[in-house]
């Protein structure tokens, strides 16, 4: 018989749960939803099965309150850890967080020492760096998922701005997943226009302002959580391009190893995506402006990571 897909979500909150259902819907794989809290996991697995015969799916979900159901997972995704309430940076959250994730790795690198990982939980390049740590990995084998996320907001606001699709618009954005992010705009078009040559600059710098804070934007809104369903959208991408090894191009955070001269942490930077993870950093040219920004967003995560140590 032909091993079905496994992929182990880590973490069955508002994201986790979301996650579970996209990947029931596009048929990628059977899934496994792990949570500390008694119940949980098992009550959202045991809602999203119902729907399978309703719509057509074929895959399996399980809920569990044991790591060791994780065991020869092909993805783990974790967004395990406190979510941001309104008034909270991504940042406020790395010392809680960070002990989440240094067990989580643990056990992922125990059970699942095979796997491709993408972390979701905040501070994410932080983090995302502590589990390539904590599990010994190899760089490839574990990403972060931000860029993707990022990306997809600068995408709506400028399609919206432009009163165009939303596939109309390529755009990349770069940087850590936090105040300091890089919208490209010299790589950002419109069906291959510069948006430059469509939108005012001063119309453009308010849009990627908004890029920068749309997720506290929706914190603020929701004000007894953070977002879900893009998170959740961004991580099911990056686990298609890995599995059906689409070698795509995303932004993602990646460990830099002297690419945009920058050494020893995970930032925000266009990859190729595909069966063995992260297969190239992508190197373009930037502008001295996004050089700089850039060069301000690396200095503001390595800044969090020498907190790990």
């Amino acid at each position: 018989m032909i091993r079905r897909r496994k992929i182990a979500l880590i973490g069955a909150g508002n994201i986790g749960g979301t996650l579970a259902l996209l990947i029931g819907l596009r048929n990628i794989g059977d899934v496994v939803l792990y949570d500390v809290v008694e119940g949980m996991p098992q009550g959202k697995a045991l809602d999203i099965s119902h729907l399978a015969p309703i719509l057509g799916c074929d895959f399996l979900v399980t809920g569990t309150n044991d790591i060791q159901d994780i065991k020869d997972a092909d993805v783990c995704i974790v967004t395990s850890g406190i979510a941001r309430k309104p008034g909270m940076s991504r940042d406020d959250l790395v010392k809680t967080n960070a002990q989440i994730i240094q067990s989580v790795g643990e056990k992922i690198a125990e059970f699942a020492p095979s796997s491709f990982v993408i972390v979701i939980t905040n501070p994410l390049d932080a983090m995302a760096y502590l589990m390539y740590k904590v599990t010994g990995f190899s760089k490839n084998k574990v990403v972060g998922m931000a860029g993707v996320l990022d990306t997809g907001r600068y995408q709506a606001f400028l399609a919206e701005a432009l009163n165009v699709s939303v596939q109309s618009v390529s755009a990349f954005v770069l940087g850590g997943h936090g105040d300091d992010m890089v919208p490209v705009r010299s790589y950002t078009t419109c069906n291959g226009i510069p948006v430059g040559k469509l939108l005012e600059a001063t119309q453009l710098d308010a849009i990627e302002q908004r890029v920068r804070g749309a997720g506290g934007e929706v914190v603020s809104l929701l004000k007894t959580g953070s977002a879900y369903y893009s998170p959740a959208a961004a991580a099911v991408q990056m686990v298609e391009a890995y599995l059906f090894d689409q070698r795509r191009a995303l932004p993602a955070a990646s460990y830099l190893d002297g690419e945009y001269n920058i050494h020893g942490i995970y930032l925000g930077v266009p990859i190729i995506l595909g069966k063995g993870g992260v297969e190239k950093v992508l190197e373009i040219e930037l502008s001295s402006n996004e050089q700089e920004a850039l060069k301000v967003s690396a200095s503001r995560v390595a800044e969090l990571i020498s907190t790990l140590n």
